[in-house]
């Protein structure tokens, strides 16, 4: 056999090769703990359903998944730390469609989504509950929006922090409503609620998944949830589309992210597993009982869904006005 008939045997037999040593990275993973950072206080969606795909992951991987909280710069920090990571499949992201928003709202952030991160996996999402503290004197959205405009900047709502779902869903309900709405940005959507339960805030948008209890215990009154269509937990809550400011609809969706240049078998098969845990009946079930639905797509309709997410956010970011710093 001469020179060349070996070097073109090589070149054959070359992606078999590459392909057997990719299926094995994805067979051996993981041989140590997973950390899945969460850049989101305690206690809100983010933080409790991280929780709960790692409690059910590690079974099914064999190794701990360890959820560590890294809040702070309005989820930048906690994203970089994950964007620096060694892409080995052993740090990987819980976002929000915070990222998405500050893509167009953070533009010197450290880091781009698209640039520095593959796309796993998406988790689930819910929609949001417009409430208001029960010594507000509006029950409809049409009588907060007279209040809102007989008292302009007298009115404050909470969120947790620039840029997070409930901060966009004040800010497009101020644009589409036109009023004028004072934003109180809290460190974490725990500080945020508690405060408006309180009163010291007279209202906010927040998940229904972690809003829904106090609504039912009459600690908050709901006005109105953020989905084209009514809740099936709350049917008795009219949309804000239906009460009035029609097109309206905001969310709060969740995902899983590794650093780029995780090896591809890594990223498939850590979709697989999430997307079998997602797909349990008990687990819709219980997440159904809370307001939230199961997303399912592999890692390429993932990563479309984020670059349509970040389209759509920079245009409501300068609808809005919305700054960082507001």
């Amino acid at each position: 056999m001469n020179r060349r008939q070996v070097l073109g045997q090589g070149l054959l037999a070359a992606p078999a090769l590459f392909g057997s040593s990719v299926q094995a990275q994805g067979s051996e993973y993981p041989q140590r703990p997973i950390r899945l950072i969460v850049p989101f206080a305690a206690g809100g969606p983010a933080d409790l359903y991280a929780r709960f795909v790692a409690q059910r992951l590690q079974d099914t991987l064999g190794q701990p998944v360890v959820v560590e909280n890294r809040v702070g710069g309005g989820a930048v920090i906690g994203t970089d730390a994950v964007a620096k990571a060694a892409p080995d499949g052993y740090t990987l992201l819980m976002m929000s469609n915070t990222q998405t928003v500050n893509e167009s709202l953070i533009p010197n952030r450290p880091y781009q989504l698209l640039r520095d991160f593959v796309a796993v996996a998406p988790v689930n999402y819910s929609d949001l509950l417009l409430v208001v503290h029960p010594a507000v004197p509006a029950r409809t959205i049409g009588e907060l929006l007279a209040l809102a405009r007989a008292r302009p900047g007298r009115l404050n709502y909470a969120s947790s922090g620039p840029g997070t779902p409930y901060h966009m869903a004040g800010e497009l309900f101020k644009a589409m409503s036109q009023t004028f709405i004072v934003h109180v940005p809290y460190r974490g959507s725990s500080g945020a609620r508690t405060d408006v339960m309180g009163g010291q805030v007279e209202m906010m948008f927040d998940a229904v998944p972690t809003m829904l209890e106090p609504v039912r215990a009459g600690r908050v009154r709901a006005l109105a949830t953020t989905g084209l269509s009514r809740s099936e937990v709350l049917p008795e809550v009219p949309t804000v589309d239906e009460s009035g400011i029609k097109g309206y609809e905001a969310t709060i969706w969740l995902g899983i992210l590794a650093p780029k240049g995780t090896p591809a078998a890594i990223v498939e098969r850590l979709n697989r597993e999430i997307t079998r845990i997602t797909a349990r009946p008990e687990v819709r079930a219980i997440w159904a009982r809370s307001g939230a639905t199961p997303m399912t797509m592999d890692s390429a309709g993932f990563a479309r869904y984020l670059a349509d997410d970040i389209a759509k956010w920079a245009r409501i970011v300068r609808i809005s006005g919305a700054k960082p710093d507001q």
